[in-house]
């Protein structure tokens, strides 16, 4: 496959990326921001033994939640699972190692990741055996901390808005959730975008997330898909 811009691709192109036993970053909030076209091409590539990296787990067959419903995930690491009761089940059947890590405690580590931290240091659950378990604790100034380690995957899967050949990306409302922090924490960082637009379209002040962090651009299927290009990019 070859186009101009290098990044812009079809979801056959990037289904050689996913294999078993990786890890995988995705955005989303309840399904809101979950990228549908590459959840569904992982789900058809049968890979499986996947750890799962993001806020939550969908619901059953919304989002991260429909790879979770199939057992494709041996592990994963998140703020909770209350929307997605097959994750329950499987957790407690001793199907699936769950990591629950604090909302904000989550998404900070995501973000040391991405930016090539090694962790951070909180005292949120300091108290709390399922949270402190296991973790070292550091002392700064008579307070203790725990140091929660930086997340980062070999995959990172985002759902943008709009992108531009370059990578850089806009986010619709709350879609955007956590998608900005999960594009930066990927060895590999594959962006499902709604609409992508000639570049200089996008104005900078208004691009979320730069294109130095993105690798690959498809176009989404779960929308009515119309090109953009002015003039148009041919993909071979």
């Amino acid at each position: 496959m070859e186009n101009t811009f290098g990044k812009i691709c079809r979801l056959e192109d990037v289904l050689p990326l996913f294999k078993d036993n990786q890890s995988i970053l995705y955005g989303g909030f309840g399904g809101i921001g979950t990228p549908p076209g590459l959840v569904n091409l992982i789900l058809e590539s049968g890979i499986k033994d996947l750890t799962l990296i993001g806020n939550d787990t969908g619901f059953p067959d919304i989002g991260i939640g429909k790879l979770v419903t199939q057992r494709r995930a041996k592990k994963i690491i998140v703020s909770h699972i209350g929307s997605n009761p097959n994750a329950g089940l499987l957790m407690n059947n001793g199907e699936l190692e769950v990591e629950f890590s604090p909302q904000g405690t989550l998404i900070e580590r995501i973000r040391a990741g991405g930016m090539g931290l090694g962790g951070i240091l909180t005292d949120i659950g300091i108290d709390a055996d399922i949270v402190r378990d296991g973790k070292q604790t550091v002392s700064i100034d008579k307070k203790n901390y725990l140091v929660e380690q930086a997340l980062t995957a070999d995959i990172a899967i985002v759902y943008a808005d709009m992108a531009d050949p370059y990578g850089n990306l806009i986010f619709d409302k709350s879609a955007r959730n956590t998608n900005p922090l999960v594009a930066t924490a990927g060895q590999i960082t594959i962006v499902e975008a709604m609409r992508i637009v000639p570049l200089g379209s996008l104005d900078p002040e208004d691009i979320i997330v730069p294109g130095v962090f993105v690798d690959y651009i498809i176009p989404s299927k779960g929308v009515d898909w119309k090109w953009v290009w002015e003039p148009e990019i041919e993909i071979k």
